[in-house]
């Protein structure tokens, strides 16, 4: 089992395998207008994420763990796959611009922007496989 800090400050616990999520949906397959990469070796892969105000991001994974740089925060809600909420930044502590966070994969979820200003992360995922939190 693997828990995942959110920007509410509290953890998701996550039992699925990253390894058994589709393809298809992998965050640059599945929501490619909201995902750059900016660079991709063995090691890591690191993304640029964007999401506009009143946006919501296709259903998609992270599948490496990651950390997390906050360049742009907006308040946003996240469902899994079923469309239950699993994490809503306004019920949590709010987290500075220019700070970072520690992130394990995250399954197969949505991500809307419910705030008023663009939502914007740079993630650098670890492929080697280690955990932490």
């Amino acid at each position: 089992m693997i828990r995942n800090s959110s920007a509410s400050g509290g953890s998701v616990q996550q039992e699925a395998n990253p390894k058994d999520w589709p393809e298809e949906l992998d965050a640059l397959r599945a929501a490619p207008k909201h995902h750059v990469l900016l660079l991709e070796n063995e090691a890591v892969r690191v993304l640029d994420t964007r999401v506009a105000p009143g946006e919501t991001v296709p259903l998609h994974t992270h599948q490496w763990p990651s950390a997390l740089y906050i360049m742009c925060w907006s308040d946003f809600v996240r469902r899994n796959c079923e469309g239950k909420v699993v994490v809503d930044s306004r019920a949590g502590r709010k987290l500075p611009e220019e700070s970072a966070l520690w992130s394990g994969p995250l399954p197969p979820h949505t991500l809307e922007n419910v705030g008023t200003s663009e939502l914007r992360v740079i993630s650098v995922e670890v492929k080697s496989g280690v955990m932490g939190g």
